[in-house]
């Protein structure tokens, strides 16, 4: 019998498999239950790849339970294997501690945090992890997970013929402690991840079991993937960042309004809170039409990452531009230093549009660059020094240029 929440996370899609789907229904049903959801700081922000669970754990809250965060400062030193062909690089305590700020900027994004019982909780695995000698480790654990086993993973039968080192091995184990430590310190029961995580995630339950003698559980997410059906995420190219600093709220606004259309009624569902009888009848909406579910998704799912002004100017900016109103002051801008003309590649890269000249080369070879309403051909085109230009990428990437 699944209560009104169960019913809630599968109508809109947000599971894809759970250990014991009965008993996790019977937790929600019979009080209160606490989940945590764990991220390792290989950024310094979440991107719209990680928000499933996270939304999932947002509905959780709005139905009385507790999410704990964890923010990975232990295992972000030895890197998740999963879904990778290669090991991660290792990160420095500086750059995982500014790292780990803007993680934690993130999840407060979505989650209410405070010392009620449904208040959100932020942990780091560093702060028990640090406590093991590596003996201390394999004495108090190498016996409960076995070779066979670990092999058996996906994860790791992945990276076995690409060099996988010992490092990496090791993460399942640091991941299955966390859930054991959260279960004995928190009573916490429930883990939540995506599908590449559902591995790594069992083995924390396997090590409960082994333990405590009780047991805990997992749910997993779908993946989301881009229109070329790859992973949305910082090392496929691909990110959408949720804080501000990395990616803009007009971008954010952007991406989801400029979805195709086959995706409006899964990302009505997943990312925003619209009811979903309203979601029904948007997501029957055909043609010209549909493009103003897909303002509706944009708008909701802006307000919940930036709050509902940001979202409006994002909108109201979105509707000026396109509408043949010029520039509005809440696109995307950067200011540059033009003391002289530019060359459009110099150019291009100053402003942060790409990465390297040969990049800029290749998109203005295509057609694909507009400065000021005009499409930009010629390699050898120099931008003349002015207080403002607007340059265009493709169809949708827009950036205001001001001259400090």
């Amino acid at each position: 019998m699944q209560n009104d929440l169960m019913t809630e996370l599968t109508r809109r899609g947000f599971i894809n498999q759970c250990s014991n789907m009965d008993a996790v229904a019977d937790l929600l049903n019979n009080g209160h239950l606490v989940a945590y959801l764990g991220s390792d700081p290989t950024a310094d922000s979440l991107h719209v790849g990680h928000l499933v669970p996270v939304m999932m754990m947002r509905w959780l809250q709005k139905y009385g339970h507790k999410p704990i965060a964890l923010v990975g400062g232990a295992t972000g030193r030895i890197g998740d294997p999963s879904g990778r062909d290669k090991g991660r690089p290792v990160l420095t305590d500086e750059v995982l501690a500014k790292n780990l700020d803007g993680l934690k900027k993130s999840f407060s994004k979505f989650l209410r945090f405070g010392d009620a019982e449904s208040d959100a909780l932020m942990v780091d695995n560093y702060d028990w992890m640090r406590g093991y000698s590596h003996l201390d480790f394999l004495a108090q654990y190498g016996m409960d997970f076995t070779v066979p086993r670990m092999l058996s993973m996906e994860s790791v039968k992945k990276r076995l013929d690409n060099g996988m080192t010992f490092l990496e091995f090791n993460y399942m184990t640091f991941q299955a402690v966390d859930f054991l430590t959260l279960f004995q310190e928190h009573n916490c029961s429930l883990q939540l991840c995506g599908a590449d995580q559902w591995g790594n995630a069992i083995m924390g339950v396997e090590l409960i079991r082994k333990k405590m003698g009780k047991e805990a559980f997992v749910l997993s997410t779908a993946l989301i993937t881009d229109a070329n059906g790859n992973k949305i995420g910082k090392s496929a190219g691909n990110a959408v960042w949720v804080n501000e600093d990395k990616t803009s709220p007009y971008e954010y606004y952007q991406y989801f309004r400029n979805i195709s259309d086959d995706l409006v009624e899964k990302f009505l569902k997943i990312f925003t809170e619209i009811p979903l009888d309203e979601i029904e009848k948007l997501s029957k909406l055909q043609g010209a039409e549909l493009n103003e579910a897909k303002k509706i998704l944009a708008f909701a799912a802006t307000e919940i990452a930036h709050g509902t002004d940001a979202a409006r100017d994002a909108a109201n900016a979105a509707a000026a531009l396109f509408a043949g109103g010029g520039a509005d002051a809440n696109l995307p801008t950067v200011e540059i230093a033009m003391t002289g003309d530019m060359k459009i590649l110099d150019f291009l890269v100053a402003i942060g549009m790409f990465d390297s000249k040969s990049e800029a080369r290749r998109n203005v070879d295509q057609g694909g660059i507009q400065i000021d309403g005009n499409k930009i051909t010629d390699k050898e085109f120099v931008v003349a020094v002015a207080d403002e230009h607007m340059v265009q990428k493709g169809k949708k990437t827009f950036l205001r240029v001001v001259k400090k």
